[in-house]
This record gives C-alpha cells, structure tokens and sequence, in this order.
C-alpha cells in the first residue's frame, strides 16, 4: 500500500510539472503567428490576452441595451468561408472614421481557444465572443427569423437600431448604419 501513495505523489508532482509548463507556454503560443497567416493583432486589452467572450441566450439583450453602439456583431462559423470577407467590409467602412465602432465576431460552434484561432480572420476586432449554450435557443434570442446561415451581420446604430445582414453588408447599409440620423 506504501507504493501505491509513492507512485500517487509522483504522478501528482508530475501533472502540476506539466500544468505549470502548460501555462507559462500558452502566452508564447497565442503570440505566434496564426497558421493561415499574418499575425493575431486584437485591438482590446481582453482580446489581447486572447478571451473569447460567453454569448448565452442573455447576452443579445444585455448587448441591446448596455452594449456600445454603434457596433457590429458578425455572427460566424470556424468554417464559414465567406465570413472574414463580411468582417472586412464592415471593418473597410469604419477604417478612415474618427470615432470607430465596435467590431465584434461572434463564433457559433467553437469556443475558448479554438475560436480564437480564428481571430487573425477578423482584423480590426474589438472583441471575440462564442456561443455558449443551445445554439437554437441563442440565434432564437438574437433573431426569431434568423435562417441559420452566416456570415449573419447585425449593426447596431448609435440610437440603437439594427439591421441585419446575411452575408457582405452592401455600401449603402453601412453607410445608413454609421450616419447619424
């Protein structure tokens, strides 16, 4: 029975070992750059610790009704190939604005790190956020007629209004979005 706690506290001093190299390697890793190219620039303190953001059923309202406005939320998949293209137009209508508006992604079906690897796609976000929880019911918070289709492009005007998007906002929906009205 001795050896069975000697081999026990070995196998603990082991596994705090490796969960200590673990965490002092992990801001190395998220400083690399990203396999598809170019390298993770956040453009937020919390991003730049690489947090992905809880999206729950609550989150769209509170966002609503406390969020920053004017924003916009780019709702996506890790493998939503038109996606980053939606995130580059939006960010393309706001790149020259003085005050610019939040850009966020919003990932549907991954989450914590593997979300993050994505984030390179969406250059000139403020912030990354996952779904957490049923997926149904969180798009169903979001948008009751919500196809289920991305990229889902929702801009929030400085009043608060919203449209929303499948796909590339169109020149004359971004500019309705960021004019004051």
């Amino acid at each position: 029975m001795n050896s069975i706690f000697k081999s026990t506290g070995r196998l603990s001093a082991a596994l705090a070992s490796c969960t200590l190299a673990l965490a002092l390697a992990a801001p190395a890793v998220r400083a690399q750059a990203h396999p598809h190219g170019g390298a993770q620039s956040p453009s937020s303190p919390a991003q730049a610790a690489g947090t992905v953001l809880p999206f729950d059923e609550k989150t769209w309202a509170q966002l609503l009704q406390h969020g920053p406005r004017p924003a916009a939320y780019v709702f996506t998949t890790s493998y939503c190939s038109t996606c980053p293209a939606a995130f580059a137009a939006v960010h393309q209508a706001v790149k020259n604005k003085k005050s610019k508006p939040e850009l966020n992604a919003v990932v549907m079906d991954v989450s914590g790190a593997q979300a993050w690897r994505h984030a390179a796609h969406f250059e000139g976000m403020s912030r990354m956020y996952a779904f957490d929880g049923f997926e149904p019911a969180i798009r169903q918070a979001v948008d009751p007629t919500w196809p289920n289709v991305t990229p889902y492009v929702v801009l929030l005007d400085a009043k608060g209004q919203t449209q929303r998007v499948i796909g590339p906002p169109k020149a004359a929906v971004l500019q309705r979005w960021l004019s004051p009205r």
